[in-house]
């Protein structure tokens, strides 16, 4: 698919006039990074210079402090350049806001994601509803640069800010039952217009788990941010899973409620299509899509006559931390 170049979108397309005039706050807030520069931190803000004409999303006000103060993880960070940021904003499957991979970015403008609740269920000490700013604050924040690889085989490279998966789990203290975590996105027709499209294919809400190792191994990752700042609505705010040696639709978006259980949760895509959709949905060049090879993948941005194909690697690049949880399984049949 063609993806309209920043030039030729208008920036009214895309975000509402109450957004733009914050630009100036984030701009500020680019400053103040120098600083922070300068006393030794290392700011995910200083990295990224944005054209005036594109969309800021500065977040809620709880937020701004522990983006300014985020520093890089490059233990878990690729080298890789960072796919464009109007390609990162413009590009997404979020089929609650509807079908069309622009339809996020023009449908979910007005999405409020502040205050935000997520409620903890299941097999595990403290549940109830938490507020997100009280479950997320107190830690500091980290960027990390991954390979986002979805199943119709294209691909980008993002940075993400946010605070690794197993750190929010801990805290609820799971018990020996806990064998998976299930995630939940947000259902609300009247914010998400593709949750009450008459030929929806999915059932809602979204859902989707992890087995408990999986979840606690420290590449899983909870995003609140991305390229400097809070994240666009389009991408999952206020808060989304990123799992990157999986297929993208294992990173749900705008979770709402976690829960532990002792049986493999019953995910959206998998109950959907089981024989195209596996569980674990591993990045695996050697199995295919019914309708499609995953041997390569189409990294963005390209074009028509620049694809940019490339080959698509096992666990998507990051086999050397996450294989061992796989061993003796048969990922054909397990995939």
């Amino acid at each position: 698919m063609l993806i309209k170049k920043a030039e030729l979108i208008r920036s009214s397309e895309i975000t509402p006039e109450s957004i733009y005039k914050q630009r100036r706050l984030f701009m500020q807030g680019l400053a103040g990074a120098a600083a922070l520069l300068s006393s030794g931190a290392v700011s995910a803000l200083s990295k990224y210079d944005f054209n005036e004409d594109w969309p800021v999303y500065p977040g809620p006000n709880w937020i701004q402090p522990s983006i300014s103060a985020a520093e890089r993880n490059n233990r878990f960070s690729s080298d890789e350049k960072p796919a464009p940021y109007p390609d990162a904003i413009s590009h997404n499957n979020f089929y609650e806001f509807g079908l069309g991979k622009q339809d996020p970015s023009r449908k979910a403008q007005g999405f409020k994601s502040d205050p935000w609740t997520i409620e903890v269920e299941g097999e595990a000490e403290k549940i109830g509803k938490f507020a997100l700013e009280d479950l997320i604050k107190p830690y500091k924040f980290e960027e990390r640069v991954y390979r986002l690889r979805c199943v119709e085989a294209w691909s980008m490279v993002i940075p993400w800010l946010g605070i690794p998966l197993a750190d929010l789990l801990k805290q609820f203290n799971p018990t020996s039952k806990a064998k998976y975590v299930e995630f939940t996105t947000l259902y609300d027709p009247k914010q998400m217009p593709g949750q009450k499209a008459l030929f929806s294919s999915l059932d809602w809400p979204y859902v989707e788990g992890l087995r408990m190792d999986e979840a606690m191994n420290p590449l899983s990752f909870l995003a609140t941010g991305m390229y400097g700042q809070a994240l666009p609505p389009q991408n999952g705010a206020p808060l989304r899973l990123v799992v990157p040696w999986k297929y993208g639709f294992k990173s749900i978006k705008s979770i709402v409620k976690i829960r532990f259980t002792e049986a493999m949760p019953k995910s959206t895509w998998n109950l959907t299509a089981p024989k195209e959709y596996g569980f674990f949905a591993n990045v695996n060049p050697e199995v295919d899509h019914p309708r499609w090879t995953q041997a390569s993948e189409r990294r963005l941005p390209s074009s028509l006559f620049s694809p940019n194909r490339i080959e698509t690697l096992p666990f998507n690049g990051y086999a050397d931390e996450v294989a061992h949880l796989y061993s003796g399984m048969d990922l054909r049949k397990w995939f």
